[in-house]
């Protein structure tokens, strides 16, 4: 559970400092955290908290790396909040287009809203002192171990060099990149062509992807609002990797569906725009997420069964009801969307994975029996571990009589310019 929010500060840089400290010292996620701290904001500053939140998240190693060397002791006890405060600074300086005397005046500026006005020197000094050493410290960096300059915690990069000998270095690059805007086309509105074409009469540029039709990527990213038809449901911001569940579960109408894990409800609606006549049931534990859901399904004009429940006790919210389909989007470590959510790296701990495949384990067992014979089972996580995916249904196949394999498990990696980490497993009940 998030522990409460004490504190919320007028100004951008000190919010940004509360926040990635919450990260880094509660272990609380952006995703919790932003909409709390940043509601009261303009839709620019959002844009900017967000951008230096996430920016710092995916570079830490590095920023910590020009602290430590910079400083002779490390901010502690009330003061830590400003060591956050200086990475703030660090980042903005490095990867943004603020102005340097701008950011460091910023940065500095926020010491107030901290309540630690007597340390202004102190923070403008640091910052100034990087301005005047930054060759020097940019080459003390890249002289550091292969590991500290991967930015990747060490327990994920080891699992990560151990499951893809030739793949890990590709891997670690798309997780430090930002990551790419993509579209699902709701295609009982247009095609995805179509689409494509509405978008550039708006002087917005995409490409369409060859495998799924629904599909399109944005050449540079834009508020949802900028989007044609957004309001009205035409198009759905989805991760192309996202996109394949609903494609491999293939709905019917008339059939029952459940999804399960469905918050916030991307898949739910995709299942949907492609049998609008199914009955769809949309699971999940979280019941303030269930609301993300509702929302999705009323902006798409599409309707299910929306219910609060626990995959590990379906006997409690099934009724008895037997589906003929169900789309398992299992709670998963979620090491394939880094880029996407860089907070990841450092909210995980190596030991939460054998903690996930047994949850996974449970959930997958119990729900296999409300699923018919001859129905099929899609396994989801936007996971790259093979704890929790091949070996997951490798170990479920041999132990589950009536359960086997449609096709090859599908196992796709973070690229640039493609979709984020995801695995697909198709099962059907013999």
């Amino acid at each position: 559970m998030n522990k409460p929010i004490h504190k919320t500060y007028p100004n951008i840089r000190a919010l940004c400092a509360q926040a990635t400290c919450q990260v880094v010292e509660q272990g609380e996620s952006l995703t919790a955290i932003l909409p709390q701290l940043t509601h009261h904001l303009t839709e620019r500053d959002r844009a900017l908290m967000q951008e230096i939140c996430f920016g710092v998240m995916r570079v830490l190693p590095e920023l910590n790396f020009y602290l430590k060397t910079l400083m002779a002791k490390v901010l502690t006890g009330k003061n830590r909040i400003l060591h956050y405060l200086l990475l703030v600074g660090l980042y903005q300086i490095l990867y943004t287009r603020i102005p340097q005397h701008a950011a460091v005046g910023e940065t500095v500026g926020a010491v107030d809203s901290l309540k630690k006005s007597n340390l202004k020197g102190l923070i403008n000094g640091v910052l100034r002192e990087f301005l005047r050493q930054q060759p020097e410290l940019h080459q003390q960096f890249r002289n550091q171990t292969a590991a500290l300059q991967s930015l990747q915690p060490s327990w994920l990069l080891k699992r990560l060099e151990q499951a893809y000998p030739d793949e890990w270095k590709n891997i670690v690059h798309a997780n430090n990149q930002k990551p790419p805007m993509w579209l699902r086309v709701n295609q009982i509105h247009y095609t995805a062509s179509q689409y494509q074409q509405l978008l550039a009469e708006h002087d917005i540029a995409a490409e369409r992807d060859p495998n799924i039709p629904s599909a399109l990527r944005l050449l540079t990213p834009t508020n949802v609002n900028n989007l044609p038809g957004f309001a009205q449901g035409s198009v759905t911001v989805q991760d192309l990797s996202a996109q394949y569940a609903a494609y491999l579960l293939a709905p019917k109408d008339g059939e029952l569906i459940l999804d399960l894990c469905a918050a916030p409800g991307g898949k739910t609606t995709h299942i949907l725009e492609m049998a609008p006549n199914a009955h769809v049931f949309a699971v999940d534990v979280d019941a303030g997420r269930t609301k993300r859901i509702s929302e999705n399904l009323t902006r798409l004009n599409l309707r299910a069964e929306v219910m609060v429940g626990d995959g590990t006790t379906p006997e409690q919210w099934c009724s008895g009801k037997r589906f003929d389909r169900i789309l398992l989007d299992a709670p998963c470590s979620a090491t394939g969307v880094i880029r996407r959510h860089p907070d990841i790296k450092w909210l995980r701990r190596d030991d939460d994975i054998a903690q996930l495949v047994t949850l996974q384990q449970t959930i997958l067992t119990k729900i296999w029996d409300y699923l018919k014979p001859g129905g099929t089972l899609v396994y989801a996580t936007c996971s790259v571990l093979p704890d929790e995916n091949k070996w997951q249904i490798t170990r479920f196949l041999q132990t589950q009589t009536d359960a086997k394999a449609q096709g090859e498990f599908k196992q796709l990696l973070p690229a640039e310019n493609s979709g984020d980490g995801f695995f697909y497993a198709v099962l059907q009940k013999q």
